[in-house]
């Protein structure tokens, strides 16, 4: 569960996220996905879905979504990449959006875009089980699952590709199976638990 303290401030937060609440407070449904009628309009073109309310006012107000882990990511200028399932809460000054993601889209079922949060503040992005964090450099490219990617910030470019995946090794898996190739200088968030994907076995 996240708590966040209020002094007159505000949050975006999924909308259905607030579970309990100290003090006074608004609560205000964003449309669009907080960003306005262009938000709106993009969101319905990529296909990436997400509800949005502000919360502001003075006092405590907590967050939670399926009793699932929290992890908070701090933000300094620059551009978070997230599923938009897996995003709870922004700062306000955060701003949100949607990023054309290629082929890795197409494989979670989620589309081809991805939600985007940019600018200083922090981030929380909720995991089945607690989410680790994996720095890839020129020297070392990383591959993940597609239904245990969670975001990545950084330079990094993405590479939709076939081949064995971990399933597959221990039989478990009965088709053709897929990865994201991450090549670059940045980090990715991964979850110990995989979301159900239409790419995963074809």
């Amino acid at each position: 569960m996240l708590a966040v303290d209020l002094t007159g401030d505000s949050v975006k937060a999924k909308n259905g996220a607030m579970v309990a609440y100290e003090g006074e407070m608004t609560f205000k449904k964003k449309t669009g996905g907080g960003e306005g009628l262009r938000g709106m309009v993009t969101r319905r073109l990529t296909g990436e879905q997400m509800a949005v309310m502000e919360v502001k006012g003075h006092g405590t107000c907590y967050f939670a979504d399926r009793a699932s882990e929290i992890n908070l990511v701090s933000l300094h200028g620059e551009k978070l990449y997230v599923e938009s399932s897996n995003l709870l809460c922004t700062d306000s000054a955060l701003r949100t959006g949607a990023s054309f993601t290629g082929l890795r889209g197409s494989a979670q079922g989620n589309g081809l875009f991805t939600t985007t949060v940019e600018g200083t503040g922090q981030a929380a992005l909720v995991s089945a089980g607690t989410a680790i964090v994996l720095r890839v450099t020129p020297q070392t490219p990383l591959q993940v699952d597609p239904g245990a990617y969670l975001a990545h910030t950084g330079g990094l470019k993405q590479h939709f590709q076939t081949g064995v995946n971990f399933r597959a090794l221990i039989g478990e898996s009965g088709g053709e199976s897929f990865q994201i190739r991450f090549e670059g200088d940045g980090l990715v968030y991964v979850q110990p638990s995989e979301r159900n994907t239409i790419g995963g076995e074809l």
